[in-house]
C-alpha cells in the first residue's frame, strides 16, 4: 500500500531525518511541503520530490485534490496546533513532532479535531524508538521492578545554537509564544510523557525555571526542573541548554521496590538492571522488537493502514495531551 503524504512546516530540524526515514520505507510518496521560509523550501526541493508552497492554507486546500491521506507536521509548537487541527478537519492523518503543542489548550483542540474527523494523530517522541527504553517501561509496567516509586529523566545539551540547530529552528525555540516556554517546554516534555506512561497523572507538579545568564541573548529559561508528586511515588524531569559534554544527557532511571533500571540513551544504548542479588547492575538483552518500532514513519504508516493497530503509549496523543498538562502545571508553579 502506498500513501501520499504532505509536509506542513520545515522549521523544526527533526523534519529532515524523518523524511529520509519515510522515503526509505518505500510505502509512501511525498506530495510536497509548505513553509513560510523560502530557504527551507529550496532545501526541500533539493532533497525530495513534490510541490512547495509558501502558504499553508493554499497547500492544505489542494491536498484533497492531490489524493493525500496524511501529513507530517514539523512546525513551531504554536503553529503546529493550528496546522494539525486544519489537517484533521480535512480528513488527514497527522504525525506531529513532540511536545505536541505549545499549550494544554492547543493539545486539547488537536485531540478533539482528530476524534471528530476519525483520523489518526500520533506524536513523535524521538526516544520512543530506543528499544532499551521501551523494554524498561515494559519491565516497570509488568511488575518486574516491584512498586515503582521514582521515574527520572534528564535531557541536556549546550544549547540549540551551540548544537548547530538551524537559524529557523532556534528563532522559534527562543520565542516563548511559539515554543510555549524555553528549555522547560523543549526538554522537560520528555520526562513528562515518560512519567505519565509509567505512573499516570500526578497529584501535583512543582518546578524551577532558571536563566543562568550564560546565554546573554536568551530571555527565556535555559534550565528547568519539574517535580511530580504521586500518592506513593515521584518523578523528576530535567532540562538544560547549558550542559557541557554528554555525561548524564538523555539518561533514564526507573526505581522500584525490587530493583532499578538505568537506561542509556540512543538506539544502541544499554539497559542496566540492579537488584538485591546484583546491586552493581547487569546489562540486559532486549528482546527482539517488531519492525514497526524501528522509527516514527514505520510506526505511523502501520497505524494509518490498520485501524486496530495500537500506537505505542509514548506516541499516543492522549499521553501527549497528559504531558502537556504536566508542563502547564509546571509553568504555573514556576510563575
Amino acid at each position: 500500500m502506498s500513501h501520499r503524504i504532505a509536509v506542513l512546516g520545515l522549521h523544526h530540524d527533526h523534519v529532515w531525518s524523518n523524511l529520509e526515514e519515510l522515503a526509505a520505507t518505500g510505502r509512501a510518496e511525498l506530495v510536497g511541503a509548505a513553509d513560510a521560509d523560502p530557504e527551507l523550501l529550496a532545501k526541500y526541493r533539493e532533497r525530495f520530490p513534490g510541490e512547495t508552497f509558501g502558504n499553508y492554507d493554499e497547500f492544505l486546500d489542494l491536498l484533497g485534490e492531490r489524493g493525500c491521506d496524511a501529513v507530517y507536521v514539523f512546525a513551531s509548537n504554536r503553529l503546529g496546533e493550528d496546522l494539525v487541527v486544519a489537517a484533521c478537519e480535512r480528513g488527514l492523518h497527522c504525525l506531529v513532532e513532540k511536545p505536541m503543542a505549545a499549550s494544554l489548550a492547543g493539545a486539547e483542540r488537536m485531540l478533539v479535531a482528530a476524534r471528530e474527523a476519525g483520523v489518526r494523530l500520533m506524536v513523535n517522541w524521538p526516544f520512543a524508538w530506543w528499544p532499551q527504553l521501551r523494554h524498561g517501561i515494559c519491565m516497570a509496567q509488568g511488575g518486574e521492578l516491584g512498586q515503582v516509586w521514582q521515574v527520572r529523566y534528564r535531557a541536556a545539551h549546550e544549547g540549540p545554537v551551540e548544537l548547530g540547530c538551524s537559524r529557523q529552528f532556534c528563532e522559534w525555540l527562543y520565542d516563548a509564544e511559539l515554543n510555549g516556554a524555553g528549555a522547560l517546554m523543549d526538554y522537560c516534555c520528555y520526562g513528562a510523557v515518560l512519567a505519565d506512561v509509567v505512573l499516570g497523572r500526578p497529584e501535583s507538579v512543582s518546578g524551577l525555571r532558571l536563566r543562568t545568564g550564560l546565554k546573554q541573548d536568551l530571555e527565556l529559561e535555559d534550565n528547568a526542573v519539574l517535580l511530580l508528586k504521586y500518592p506513593h511515588a515521584l518523578a523528576t524531569t530535567e532540562a538544560s541548554w547549558t550542559q557541557i559534554g554528554h555525561l548524564t544527557s538523555y539518561s533514564t532511571t526507573i526505581y522500584g521496590s525490587l530493583g532499578t533500571v538505568h537506561i542509556e540513551p540512543g538506539p544502541d544504548g544499554r539497559i542496566l538492571h540492579a537488584t538485591a542479588a546484583h546491586p552493581e547492575g547487569r546489562a540486559l538483552e532486549v528482546p527482539p522488537q517488531p519492525g514497526h518500532l524501528e522509527n516514527a514513519s514505520l510506526h505511523f504508516l502501520s497505524a494509518i493502514e490498520d485501524p486496530a493497530f495500537v500506537i505505542h503509549p509514548l506516541c499516543d496523543a492522549d499521553h501527549g495531551r497528559n504531558a502537556q498538562w504536566i508542563l502547564e502545571k509546571g509553568l504555573e508553579a514556576t510563575r
